[in-house]
């Protein structure tokens, strides 16, 4: 199961989430918020939130960079990938 990630070019956060998932060599799609805006409205609805970036894994969201990073360090987001991926743990 891959990310998905919604994001702005030039957003520092956007990019630190990037950079994040490619050291942990997860699967992951971006979607150019500031390209498409049917698709920020989309990020929007699924969310809640309009601040970028905004990360899924398949219907779970996980949130921004800051909850992508708490749960690395917490070890959750190996747990969730596991899950998502039928693997047990």
């Amino acid at each position: 199961m891959r990310f998905q990630m919604y994001l702005t070019e030039f957003c520092p956060y956007c990019v630190m989430a990037r950079q994040l998932l490619e050291q942990l060599e997860y699967s992951f799609d971006e979607i150019r918020v500031d390209l498409d805006h049917d698709q920020r409205r989309v990020m929007q609805e699924r969310s809640g939130r309009s601040s970028v970036p905004q990360i899924f894994l398949g219907a779970t969201h996980i949130g921004g960079y800051d909850d992508l990073s708490a749960m690395y360090r917490s070890g959750a987001l190996a747990g969730l990938v596991a899950e998502a991926s039928g693997e047990t743990t």
